[in-house]
């Protein structure tokens, strides 16, 4: 996802992480590796772009009117869904992927921290943090968008979520997956995901992230404003002012308004009363009513890509004395089939999975590989 004019503009003279154009930071996406930022592409909004191996990323159903009450919710609707503590984790909330099904990031807290200071530290505290996953346009349903690069993929699907893995798991996790099209947007694909119909379209990564479906930057580690150049603050200043001038006539406005919304609001109540009698019309009405509504898809989050990314995530370490020869995903189990020469590598995985929390298990076959038994539960 690099582009080929990138460089790494950290500059040993200032701390860790500081880029040594801060005239430059008040737009331009970087990528952060490290405590390093990078510079990848210079213009639009101020965006840094994270590894997705280390955020995960979920499509949840919160079927609730407002983003306040969906707030609420999220920890309740992805306890299941994760294996850390849902205190130990970061949740943000991303945009609707669907009907009442929205996009969720989860990061662990003390990762976060470190992703904030060292945006502070390098004179972005105002910049958004986005998944690099998300810097992938979002294909149509059922078909992935790419970027293969030389020590992981990073994989956008259909449903809005992404995840990233080695690359020798890719085409194994393409056909679990059931071999979507696979549009390219990074090294080119293997001949089998080519030959499923895949193309290689050009994109521009900053007009990509001009609105992106999740920034990391909510909550205790919401995104500071730029500081604004003095000509702005006068201009504030002078818009400020107008708007005080127009305080007495929008008060009038303001309650023959409420008289007029207090009536519609009368209506509203015995017309849900006849719809629906015996309802508890509630204080919130808009909510109550929204509440009485049909829901959206009542259709089970896919769990597949969330497990798949969890297990990629442990066997990270260990990319380089794996080769992986099977995926397979049946009944809420994912099933791996591991070769590797080193004698003491099932005791190796196993731990990687144990250090991750994955639930599972690792045997030996007879013909000498190593299977791995994951599941949600």
């Amino acid at each position: 996802m690099r582009p080929s004019h990138e460089a790494n503009v950290t500059a040993s003279s200032r701390a860790p992480g500081a880029p040594d154009a801060p005239e430059s930071l008040a737009t331009g996406v970087w990528t952060l590796a490290g405590d390093r930022l990078i510079i990848a592409e210079r213009g639009g909004p101020a965006t840094i772009v994270v590894p997705t191996g280390q955020v995960r990323l979920l499509a949840v159903d919160l079927p609730l009117a407002s983003r306040a009450k969906r707030l609420e919710a999220l920890p309740f609707a992805v306890e299941e869904l994760i294996a850390e503590p849902v205190e130990s984790v970061h949740l943000a909330l991303g945009a609707e992927v669907a009907p009442k099904r929205y996009l969720v990031g989860v990061v662990r807290h003390e990762l976060m921290a470190a992703w904030v200071d060292s945006a502070e530290d390098a004179g972005l505290g105002h910049a958004a943090m986005v998944p690099d996953a998300l810097a992938l346009p979002r294909p149509a349903e059922g078909e992935w968008s790419v970027d293969l690069g030389a020590d992981r993929a990073v994989v956008r699907a259909g449903d809005g979520t992404g995840f990233a893995i080695p690359p020798a798991m890719l085409q194994a996790a393409w056909q679990a997956a059931g071999r979507p099209v696979a549009r390219s947007y990074g090294a080119p694909l293997p001949a089998e995901m080519l030959a499923a119909g895949s193309t290689i379209e050009p994109a521009t990564l900053a007009e990509r992230l001009l609105a992106p479906a999740l920034d990391l930057r909510q909550g205790p580690y919401a995104r500071r404003r730029a500081g604004l150049p003095n000509i702005w603050r006068r201009l504030g200043w002078v818009v400020a002012l107008g708007a005080a001038a127009h305080v007495v006539i929008a008060t009038a406005d303001t309650l023959m308004l409420r008289t007029i919304a207090d009536r519609r609001e009368a209506d509203t109540r015995a017309l849900a009363a006849v719809a629906a009698p015996g309802a508890n019309l509630g204080g919130d009405l808009a909510a109550t009513i929204a509440d009485l509504l049909p829901t959206g898809s009542s259709a089970p989050p896919d769990t597949f890509l969330p497990l798949l990314s969890r297990v990629s995530g442990a066997l990270g370490p260990l990319a380089g004395v794996i080769t992986v020869r099977a995926i397979n995903y049946q009944a809420n189990a994912l099933t791996l089939d591991l070769d590797g020469t080193d004698p003491g590598l099932a005791g190796r995985v196993d731990a990687a999975l144990r250090a991750s929390r994955v639930r599972g298990s690792v045997t030996r076959s007879p013909d000498g590989s190593i299977r791995i038994t994951a599941s949600n539960t």
